[in-house]
């Protein structure tokens, strides 16, 4: 798809093309796309609608309903900010009462269109052609924001940005252009030395404008974070989707955060007043009580495990492994708790004996701080998933006080 194809898609025309679409099904794609030549539609123009049709399927699980309006291309559907953490973001800048925004590197332009969305006026970059099309046609209901091909340290902000009520947002490229996968989607890059526009070039946009916010990896390292500003971990029904730094006006809580976030759920954020210094370690087997608390991932990205051994007057099973075990009867909307039933050192014969003994033939497997394969584990312990005729059990595989061990628990 190039630049051409995707202003033909954002066109009244195309857009009544993407809504006479039906459903995405994969065996009807090459029917539709005849149908679409026999109607006129040049290949290009039919190729890119029956693509949209299929990246509009998956946004869904991103971006609901706004799905159906929204132009994406792959890479920038994967790496787009889910709409709730969009929001999240989106209110930061809004509570400051900026006027402007310049996005750094807009993507599609997710978060743009939820800035837009709360009246701030968009000024947004991509260097890639036809991604800053995309984000362009995304934000046409709003007709002051758009977005353009450039470089964010082309981007100038203006004199006095702060008493401006300018803002800028950063979401820097963390794919290594030129290499993909086998899906040809390019490759991630883990490594802050490796990010587009620079770290330094971020820290420096940070110092010019004091409403700054970047959106960074998950792994990010604790060391890096400047001082005096914000640096949220955010997950997602379990899995940690982000690290945002925020700086100036933008920041809620100084330090370390971790935002909890579900599809069923209130947000929950945790800070670093709430969390002990250091988690309590368990020592032995002897520190296992009646509870085992799941912390969220977000939580123990942030170094934050402290908090649920605060709550609880629990203790961590070990080092790292955000399991917290507690005797005090405490829920905490930022852990998934279990009853334990059963401790034991791990090893493969003890807990293949005590499932035979207890009629246990359907087993789910759960583990953290330990190296094992699933399938090898379950070909030694001689159990399956599910349960059939016998009874279904839960083991949690980790370590406590440093040794492996293996708890028995159900969801509390």
């Amino acid at each position: 798809m190039d630049v051409s194809v995707v202003r033909a898609l954002a066109a009244p025309d195309g857009q009544e093309l993407l809504r006479s679409l039906p459903p995405y099904s994969e065996g009807s794609v090459l029917t539709l796309q005849d149908q679409l030549r026999s109607a006129g539609h040049t290949p290009e123009l039919a190729a890119a609608a029956l693509t949209q049709q299929r990246l509009r399927a998956r946004a869904t699980a991103k971006f609901g309903e706004f799905a159906a309006d929204m132009l994406f291309t792959p890479d920038g559907l994967e790496q787009a900010t889910r709409l709730e953490v969009a929001v999240a973001h989106a209110h930061r800048f809004s509570r400051a009462s900026l006027a402007t925004v310049h996005d750094l590197g807009c993507g599609i332009g997710a978060d743009a269109v939820t800035l837009s969305s709360l009246g701030v006026t968009v000024r947004g970059v991509d260097s890639d052609p036809v991604t800053a099309a995309v984000a362009d046609a995304n934000l046409r209901p709003w007709p002051d924001s758009r977005a353009r091909l450039g470089r964010a340290e082309d981007v100038r902000f203006g004199v006095d940005p702060g008493r401006n009520r300018v803002g800028a947002w950063l979401d820097p490229a963390r794919r290594t252009r030129g290499v993909a996968d086998i899906s040809g989607r390019t490759r991630r890059t883990f490594r802050l030395d490796d990010i587009s526009p620079s770290w330094d070039f971020v820290q420096q946009v940070a110092a010019a404008v004091p409403a700054t916010g970047v959106k960074l990896s998950p792994g990010f390292d604790h060391a890096a974070i400047p001082a005096g500003t914000e640096a949220q971990w955010t997950s997602w029904a379990g899995d940690v989707v982000e690290c945002a730094l925020w700086w100036g006006p933008l920041v809620m809580r100084r330090g370390r955060t971790a935002r909890v976030m579900g599809a069923d759920t209130a947000p929950v954020v945790v800070d670093e007043s709430m969390a002990d210094d250091v988690a309590r370690l368990a020592g032995s087997l002897a520190d296992i009580g009646p509870w085992l608390h799941d912390v969220d991932k977000a939580v123990i990205r942030a170094g934050l495990v402290g908090a649920a051994t605060r709550a609880t007057g629990g203790v961590e099973s070990d080092e790292g492994t955000g399991y917290v075990l507690a005797s005090r009867d405490v829920s905490l909307p930022y852990t998934r708790r279990y009853a334990v039933h059963e401790a034991m050192p791990f090893h493969v014969k003890t807990l293949r004996a005590w499932l035979r003994t207890n009629g246990v033939t359907g087993l789910t497997i759960k583990k953290r701080g330990v190296r094992l394969d699933d399938e090898q584990l379950r070909r030694d312990l001689r159990i399956g998933t599910k349960a059939g005729s016998g009874e279904q059990a839960t083991v949690v595989l980790t370590r406590v006080g440093g040794s492996p061990t293996a708890l028995v628990v159900s969801p509390a």
